[in-house]
């Protein structure tokens, strides 16, 4: 396939323009169908009147199907979407970034999925759905998988669905994060991507940040030491990555606390813990859940952060996680592999 890649960008690169620029017209359908012509030509940065006519050619090749609710694919634009991926990927590169990202940070395994999330919310949807497959691929039935809070997290349960092997998973939140917004909380996802994936799950509710007193009254609570002990066992963890201080305002640090965060130079936040460029613990917030020193003796860790924003973020925290997988979007490659 790499030498017809390679053959078209030569003799046509234009042709491989248009056909980038229709597929991401799809693939975003597909994402976020049912969806409006204004709405969707915001999500791509695309002006109407460009993104019309290509939706009036796709429709008259049968790919795509309007009506007052939206635009969606017909059965033949997904089969189409299906047929052009692997093919795709090997045009824009992608490939190519995750070897690199796997050479740059030292890790086994590394996932690139087209277009950048800052720009394109639909992107997001399609790390979760990379999450998912990767997730569905290394499960087995009986397993137990620890899942973290946060609005990547909240992407890959929303593309979470069924798979006959799941039913037998446990799924656990990875913390307490009862200081959250609701939908962000390491519950909430946990418990709708075992309703989705149509597994199990357990709840751990206790507050995302604790005092020592309360930490260690609440541990040995049987409730929660249950729980916990779910969770230590776990065989995957699935966790985001944070911008240190977007997250540390998310959770309303006390000043004192923002002001240690700031002024020791952290520029990433995972499971509580805010990291400096380097990969060092500068700030660590008490809670009740996975720790750092749980995750080496974890099967299979998987980190999905994307962003051009989250570069930064991405390779402070892999440097302490060197035996995870990420599922990244281009825009965090790109912007990281060209630091």
């Amino acid at each position: 396939m790499e030498p017809l890649v390679e053959a078209l960008k030569k003799l046509s690169p234009d042709l491989l323009d248009v056909m980038q620029k229709r597929y991401e017209i799809l693939h975003s359908i597909s994402l976020m169908a049912p969806i409006g012509r204004r709405a969707l030509a915001a999500s791509l940065g695309m002006s109407e009147r460009v993104l019309r006519s290509e939706t009036e050619f796709l429709k008259g090749q049968n790919l795509l199907s309007a009506d007052v609710s939206g635009m969606r694919l017909t059965e033949e634009g997904h089969e189409l979407l299906h047929t052009l991926h692997d093919w795709m990927r090997e045009a824009l590169g992608l490939k190519e970034l995750e070897a690199a990202l796997q050479r740059k940070l030292g890790i086994p395994r590394a996932i690139v999925v087209a277009g950048d999330s800052d720009r394109s919310p639909w992107v997001k949807k399609e790390m979760g759905r990379a999450c998912v497959a990767c997730m569905k691929e290394l499960l087995e039935p009986g397993d137990i998988v620890a899942v973290a809070g946060g609005t990547t997290m909240a992407a890959v349960a929303e593309m979470m669905t069924p798979d006959a092997k799941l039913r037998d998973v446990l799924f656990v939140p990875a913390r307490g994060g009862l200081g959250e917004d609701v939908e962000n909380q390491a519950n909430t996802i946990c418990a709708k991507m075992a309703e989705k994936a149509m597994g199990r799950y357990r709840l751990l509710h206790v507050p995302d940040q604790l005092s020592d007193e309360a930490h260690a009254s609440l541990v040995e609570e049987p409730a929660v030491k249950e729980v916990l002990e779910l969770i230590q066992s776990c065989r995957m963890v699935v966790h985001g990555i944070g911008d240190a201080v977007t997250m540390a305002k998310r959770r309303k640090t006390p000043p004192a606390e923002m002001g240690n965060i700031i002024a020791r130079h952290a520029v990433a936040e995972a499971f509580g813990y805010y990291f400096n460029e380097y990969g060092d613990v500068v700030h660590k917030v008490k809670t009740v859940g996975i720790q750092l020193e749980h995750l080496p003796h974890v099967e299979h860790v998987i980190a999905v952060a994307g962003g051009a924003s989250k570069a930064k973020a991405i390779r402070a925290y892999m440097k302490r996680a060197p035996h995870s997988l990420l599922v990244t979007d281009e825009g965090a490659a790109k912007a990281f592999v060209g630091e």
